[in-house]
C-alpha cells in the first residue's frame, strides 16, 4: 500500500512538473493538433493542381482538342508556350509537365502513321510525377480514340472488369494520414515524455533529492510510466475524436475500446524506450540526437510509410520484433477494416512480451544507474 502511495505522489509531481513546462504542453498541444492536421491535408499521394504547358506545333483541331481535356482539380488550366521556352520553363519549375505536339500530328493519325508526343517530366516530385504521366497518357488516348470515333461513346468491351475499393472507397489520403500521424505522435511524444523528465530531474538536481528518500527505483520509474502514459491517452484521445473524426470526417470502422486497449500495451514499450534514452544520455542534446537516430527509424520501418511487404525479406524478419511494426498493424485492423480480437490478438501478444522485456531491462539500467549516482 505504501509503495502504490509513492508511486501515486510521485506521478502527480510528474504531472504537476509537465504542466509548469509551458514549452513542453504547447508542443504536446501541437503536435496531436495542428501536426495531424497538417500531416493529413497537406500532403497527397494523388494528382492535384499539377502544373501543364502545351507546345503546340500542330495547329489543328485535335491539337486544341487534346489541351482542352485538361482541368482542374487534377490539373491547372493548360499554358500554351513555344518550343523554345521549354527548356528555361522547365529549369524555372513553371510546370511539372510540358506536352509537345508535333508538326502534322492530326494528318499523320489520319494517314495510319503514329506519331510521337513527347511529354517532358519534372521528377523532382517523384510520386506526382509518376503517377500523373499515367493521367496523361490516359487522357490522351482516350480523347484521341473518341476524337477520330466522333463519339464518346465506347465499343463493348469482351470483359467487364468491377473495381472494389475496399475501406476507403473515394482514395482519400487524409483517411490514411491522419491516422499514420496519430500513430507517430504516440511513438515520438511518449519516448519525449518519459526521457526528458528523467533528464529534467537529473539537471535540476531534483533527483538527487529522490534518493535520499524512502523510495526505490521501481516506484521512481512507474510513475514516470503512467504519468507520461496518461497524458498521451488523454491526447490521442482528444485528437481522435476532434481532430480526426469531427474535422477531418475519418471514420471509425472498429471499437475505439480495443484499439486503446492495444494503446496501453503499446506505452509499456514506448516509455520504457524514453527511460532507456533519458538514462543513457547524460544531456538534453544528446537526448535529441537519440531520438532521432531510434524513433525516427522505428516510424520508417514501422509500415505506416511505406508497407513493410515492401521492405526487403531479411529486413521484415528483423523487424518482426519491433513493437511500432506490430502497432501499426493492429491499428490499421481495428481502424479501417473493423477487426476485433480475434483478428488482432497475435499483434497484441508481441506489443505486450517485446514491451514487458524492454520494460523490464530499462528498469533494471535505470536502477543501476540510481545506484551509481548514489
Amino acid at each position: 500500500m505504501r509503495s502504490f502511495l509513492n508511486i501515486l505522489w510521485l506521478g502527480l509531481k510528474e504531472l504537476r512538473s509537465l504542466a509548469s513546462d509551458l514549452v513542453m504542453v504547447l508542443f504536446v498541444v501541437y503536435a496531436f493538433t495542428g501536426t495531424i492536421y497538417v500531416q493529413a491535408t497537406g500532403t497527397s499521394s494523388e494528382v492535384n493542381n499539377a502544373s501543364i504547358a502545351f507546345v503546340d506545333e500542330d495547329g489543328s483541331s485535335l491539337s486544341k482538342e487534346l489541351m482542352n481535356a485538361f482541368y482542374p482539380p487534377r490539373f491547372q488550366l493548360p499554358e500554351l508556350i513555344s518550343v523554345t521556352e521549354v527548356e528555361t520553363a522547365m529549369d524555372e519549375g513553371r510546370f511539372m509537365f510540358v506536352v509537345v505536339i508535333p508538326p502534322r500530328f492530326e494528318a499523320d493519325l489520319r494517314a495510319g502513321r503514329r506519331p510521337d508526343i513527347q511529354l517532358n517530366i519534372d521528377a523532382t516530385a517523384m510520386q506526382q510525377a509518376a503517377i500523373g504521366a499515367g493521367y496523361i497518357e490516359n487522357i490522351v488516348n482516350d480523347r484521341v480514340s473518341s476524337f477520330f470515333r466522333r463519339t464518346d461513346a465506347r465499343a463493348q468491351a469482351p470483359i467487364n472488369l468491377v473495381i472494389r475499393r475496399l475501406f476507403n472507397p473515394n482514395g482519400v489520403t487524409s483517411w490514411f494520414a491522419s491516422v499514420v500521424g496519430i500513430i507517430n505522435q504516440v511513438t515520438l511524444l511518449t519516448v519525449i515524455l518519459t526521457g526528458a523528465a528523467v533528464i529534467r530531474e537529473r539537471e535540476h538536481g531534483t533527483l538527487e533529492h529522490l534518493l535520499v528518500m524512502p523510495l526505490a527505483p521501481f516506484e521512481i520509474a512507474l510513475a514516470k510510466v503512467w504519468a507520461n502514459s496518461l497524458v498521451i491517452i488523454v491526447a490521442t484521445a482528444l485528437s481522435l475524436y476532434f481532430i480526426v473524426m469531427q474535422v477531418l470526417e475519418v471514420p471509425f470502422a472498429g471499437s475505439v475500446m480495443l484499439w486503446f486497449s492495444g494503446v496501453l500495451l503499446y506505452l509499456f514499450f514506448a516509455t520504457a524506450l524514453g527511460l532507456f534514452l533519458g538514462t543513457i544520455s547524460r544531456s538534453m542534446a544528446q537526448f535529441a540526437l537519440l531520438i532521432i537516430l531510434v524513433v525516427v527509424v522505428l516510424q520508417l520501418l514501422s509500415g505506416g510509410s511505406t508497407p513493410v511487404e515492401s521492405q526487403p525479406v531479411w529486413l521484415q524478419y528483423m523487424t518482426f520484433l519491433l513493437p511500432s511494426r506490430h502497432f501499426v498493424s493492429f491499428s490499421q485492423k481495428i481502424i479501417y477494416r473493423g477487426g476485433g480480437i480475434e483478428a488482432v490478438w497475435p499483434q497484441f501478444a508481441m506489443v505486450a512480451a517485446v514491451g514487458l522485456a524492454f520494460f523490464i531491462y530499462s528498469l533494471a539500467l535505470f536502477r543501476k544507474s540510481i545506484a551509481v549516482t548514489k
